[in-house]
């Protein structure tokens, strides 16, 4: 029995008011705001009035043009080398039946776990023109691949880093397709790839275009990465450099948010337009799967060799950052001529600190997003509440926001705010927490749905039937049900804060307050810091991914079976 219309905006109807508009005061304090100040300053001359000035004199400035067309070279370039990668992994583990399928599925996770920029200059070191790689492609045949100079470099480190979320929906959608349009098509005379091109693939087209364009946002918006790899002749490198050498009056510096922007909401909104605009539904029977078929002798040397040849890859990084970070001396070798632990001693005795605020920032900022992500998920999905939708809207924005240009918002916005036993906010521990944690509150908001649309409004109606206040029921009925939901967005958001870089770097005022990922950065910008960056990056690393071990655990055993239903 779901809770009448009624019943959800009774007794309680003012404090639920009350309570969506504080969550509404907030999103739009420290998220429309910000990006609000960093659109109208774009568009605003010195006496306040509008203006297109400073996007002429971007387009003026050679560097400027020269730097937009990078960045989309870059994006457009990772998007179609990932698709390269991710596309038949995708169709092999979808299709097929191999051993090593919990391998790929394994893999599927395993780059998403480093940040790009903290495996950057360990690629250098492996794939650079003096990296082992090439070291030994001279010896053996005199030839060297230029595969990490320039934006060739970027696009190979977020090649690898980003191809899984292509990899993920992709199999997700490939999964869910009808047998019977598969076999209707072997039944005409298609097969092999005439097959996958013709009939497959144009049916798993809404997961690969959500895949693709997170893909091409994430590489976008991307600052780390370029930055570590020195290359500074693109959108994201040129805005942190002018707003931090020229200062926050500087025009170009939001003239360049603005356009990272608008190809973010871009992006995300011409995949839902692509989708939307083609009916891609099937009539399934009742959820059946295409049964995986056995690969030939032939088949699998492919799909092994493929296979193996992404897993070199994809551990790529993970090795080079590890090696570094034991290596003594690594230079003009295949691997590092003398090992040692004194990078880690190195970084516990100087950047301990940066340990512990990473800790603090993101568990805070963690912590915040479940609150809201809970309040929001009630608020929405159990009252009838005018414009509650809005809520949901708002923090999806949140998605397409660049963190460079969060982090300029809020320097704009907040600069001079002083807060009581705390300072200027823009020089705080607390500015950390309110970026990390409205950056992230999608994920924890997800989450947190998910597991209330889990829970029969009939539970909550026995509550109030038996005399406990709406405020009670959802602290007493409610939040104990979603725990396993509250639990795996609280992990999410951390580690995915853990790794945050583009807010990091912008509004880090003094290392005091520094957390790992502004140490690692640090570190990396000379020779003499890589080893204690790679140690830090290890240690980022081992964080994030016991984390996303103990987000999967929790998902999976708080699953729920009983509650999607009425009970008896």
């Amino acid at each position: 029995m779901a809770l009448s219309p009624a019943h959800t905006t009774g007794r309680s109807g003012a404090g639920v008011v009350a309570l969506s508009l504080a969550l509404a005061a907030f999103l739009l304090a420290f998220l429309l705001v910000p990006v609000g100040t960093v659109v109208l300053t774009a568009f605003s001359n010195a006496q306040g009035g509008f203006t297109l000035a400073h996007f002429a004199a971007f387009a003026e400035i050679s560097l400027m043009r020269e730097s937009f067309g990078n960045s989309l070279y870059v994006a457009g370039t990772t998007v179609l080398c990932a698709t390269l990668l991710a596309v038949p992994l995708a169709y092999i583990t979808a299709r097929f039946q191999f051993r090593g399928a919990l391998l790929i599925q394994t893999l599927g996770v395993l780059p998403l776990i480093m940040p790009a920029f903290v495996g950057a200059a360990a690629m250098q070191l492996l794939f650079g023109r003096s990296g082992s790689v090439n070291l030994l492609l001279g010896e053996a045949f005199g030839v060297s691949l230029p595969l990490m100079d320039g934006l060739a470099g970027v696009i190979f480190v977020e090649t690898l880093h980003y191809f899984p979320f292509i990899l993920l929906n992709l199999a997700a959608s490939l999964a869910s397709i009808e047998p019977a349009m598969e076999e209707a098509a072997q039944n005409l005379g298609s097969s092999g790839l005439r097959l996958f091109v013709r009939v497959v693939f144009p049916l798993a087209l809404p997961g690969y275009i959500a895949g693709a364009s997170l893909v091409f946002i994430k590489v976008f918006d991307d600052l780390g990465t370029p930055l570590v790899l020195n290359v500074t002749n693109m959108l994201a490198p040129q805005a942190y450099l002018r707003v931090t050498s020229i200062g926050l009056e500087d025009p170009i510096g939001y003239v360049i948010c603005v356009i990272l922007v608008l190809f973010s909401i871009a992006a995300m909104g011409g995949a839902w337009w692509f989708v939307q605009r083609r009916d891609f539904a099937i009539q399934s029977r009742g959820g059946v799967s295409a049964p995986k078929r056995r690969l030939t002798p032939a088949q699998s040397l492919v799909a092994y060799g493929w296979i193996v040849a992404v897993m070199l890859l994809v551990l790529s990084p993970h090795l080079g950052i590890l090696l570094l970070s034991l290596s003594k001396v690594w230079s003009f070798t295949v691997l590092p001529e003398q090992f040692t632990l004194a990078h880690y001693a190195t970084v516990f005795e100087d950047s301990s600190t940066m340990v512990w605020n990473t800790f603090l920032y993101c568990g805070l900022a963690a912590l915040l997003d479940v609150v809201l992500g809970t309040a929001i998920a009630y608020v929405v999905m159990r009252t009838q509440l005018p414009g509650r939708r809005l809520l949901d809207h708002m923090v999806t924005v949140a998605l397409a926001m660049p963190g460079l240009v969060l982090g300029i918002g809020y320097l704009r916005t907040f600069r001079g705010v002083e807060l009581p036993f705390i300072g200027p906010l823009t020089a705080s521990w607390l500015i950390f927490v309110i970026a990390y944690a409205v950056r992230r509150l999608p994920y924890a908001l997800r989450a947190c749905m998910a597991a209330l649309a889990q829970i029969h409004p009939s539970l909550e109606e026995a509550a109030h039937n038996l005399g406990a206040s709406r405020w009670r029921t959802i602290w007493r009925v409610v939040v104990p049900l979603m725990a396993g939901g509250i639990l795996a967005g609280f992990v999410t958001s951390f580690v995915t804060a853990a790794g945050e870089i583009s807010e990091t770097i912008l509004l880090t005022s003094r290392e005091s307050l520094a957390p790992m990922s502004y140490g690692i950065y640090l570190y990396m910008q000379s020779i003499a810091g890589r080893g204690p960056g790679a140690a830090l990056g290890v240690i980022a690393v081992l964080l994030i991914g016991v984390g996303t071990w103990l987000s999967h655990r929790v998902v999976a055993a708080h699953a729920p079976h009983d509650l999607k239903g009425a009970p008896p």
